[in-house]
Formats: structure tokens, C-alpha cells, sequence
């Protein structure tokens, strides 16, 4: 008989808040918010970090799919509610400033193309 241990560890939320910044800033994108943090264009917002220190990134339906199958990464949810069209980005991908920052234009360019609210 074997035992599997599986070892992860979890960051802070504020290490999480201090790369989120950081990839927002490496794409050029204001980040708002001070008690949800947020990024927002074309009156939608494209980006989150959730209570939990979780960050969601919102996707076109295609890419969406390709991440999710690629990453394994499951739906993304803020205050227990599934959050539609959000991918959640896994803890060892945090760290990828330039991965994130281009996934973030991605959202950002998306959004934009959707009708103004």
C-alpha cells in the first residue's frame, strides 16, 4: 500500500495583491479597488483577486475553454458565487509576470469589444 502526500503551499494574500499588481502594471493596466481588488474597462470588469487571494481573469469563450483545459484550472469564484467567463489562475502560474500580463490584454481587448455599458 502506498501514501501519496501532496504538498502545496499557499501564499499570502497580500504576496498574491503584490503580483497582481505587478502583472497589471507589466501590461500597462490600472489596477482599482481597495477592498476588492480590480481591473475595469469599457464600464466591465476583466480582472479580480478574490478574498481568498485567488486571481480570476475574465476570457472570450474560446480561450476560456483552451485555458481551462490547459491548466487545469477550474471556474473562479468571488464571494461563493461562480463568476461566468472568469478563468482562475493557479497558484504556480502567479509568478509568470509576462504569461499573466499578456492573458490580462487578452481580457482587456475583449472587453473592449463587447458593446459600452
Amino acid at each position: 500500500m502506498s501514501i501519496q502526500i501532496h504538498i502545496f503551499s499557499i501564499m499570502s494574500y497580500a504576496d498574491n495583491l503584490a503580483l497582481y499588481d505587478k502583472v497589471a502594471a507589466a501590461a500597462g493596466i490600472e489596477r482599482k479597488g481597495k477592498g476588492m481588488p480590480y481591473t475595469s474597462a469599457n464600464g466591465y470588469m476583466f480582472s479580480l483577486l478574490n478574498k481568498d487571494g485567488e486571481l480570476g481573469i475574465r476570457l472570450p469563450k474560446d480561450s476560456y475553454k483552451k485555458f481551462i483545459e490547459k491548466n487545469d484550472s477550474g471556474e473562479f469564484r468571488s464571494h461563493g458565487a461562480v463568476m461566468r467567463e472568469y478563468v482562475r489562475i493557479p497558484e504556480s502560474m502567479l509568478g509568470k509576470t509576462k504569461s499573466l500580463a499578456k492573458l490580462l490584454q487578452e481580457s482587456l481587448d475583449y472587453v473592449n469589444s463587447l458593446p459600452p455599458k
